[in-house]
């Protein structure tokens, strides 16, 4: 997907401290064609003709925040059958929990916390830097063509039978077996 070492192609932050208290901030971003072209490179997809994250960051209690907002996207990738242009739309919800008193993880071994929207509140929140989270986790991993099919590979060495895909299923020679006998009664 994406080299780690990269810089991300597209930068949104909003500073906590400078958002109202008491009621909801709204945002709806849409990069411009050179930066969705960047974001594609970033993301090594072929084309990203469509980006969005439209939502608000509300306040929870004294010092949390949740964001909630809604990611859609139109990408094209390469086909892993035939290589041949895909186009997928992208949708999905985005809910993050910013909690200014984070609990610290304890000991060696850890466990995934069963809520994963929660994150220490940072002084500021790249809002970019979340659509660009929710695009790389809603892109199809392998992409593949209206009708595109993987053929059947045989290998064999010389001489030998080749081995199908049917031979390898745990009943494959329960139809022979039930052919000769049909034939033999």
């Amino acid at each position: 997907m994406t080299d780690s070492d990269a810089p991300m192609p597209w930068s949104h932050p909003v500073r906590i401290a400078d958002l109202a208290a008491r009621k909801p901030t709204r945002f709806d971003l849409k990069p411009d064609p050179k930066t969705r072209a960047a974001i594609a490179e970033w993301a090594g997809i072929t084309a990203l003709n469509a980006l969005r994250l439209k939502g608000e960051l509300t306040p929870k209690g004294r010092s949390d925040w949740a964001l909630t907002a809604v990611f859609t996207a139109e990408v094209e990738q390469p086909c892993v059958v035939t290589l041949a242009p895909v186009v997928s739309g992208l949708a999905e919800n985005v809910e993050r929990r910013y909690l200014a008193d984070m609990p610290e993880p304890e000991g060696d071994e850890m466990e995934m916390p069963e809520d994963d929207s929660a994150e220490p509140l940072p002084a500021v929140v790249d809002l970019a830097t979340v659509a660009l989270e929710a695009l790389e986790l809603a892109l199809p991993l392998y992409p593949r063509a209206t009708g595109a099919e993987f053929g059947e590979t045989q290998a064999t060495e010389p001489g030998v039978a080749p081995l199908k895909d049917e031979d390898t299923r745990p009943f494959a020679n329960l139809r022979s077996l039930l052919d000769g006998k049909k034939s033999g009664e």
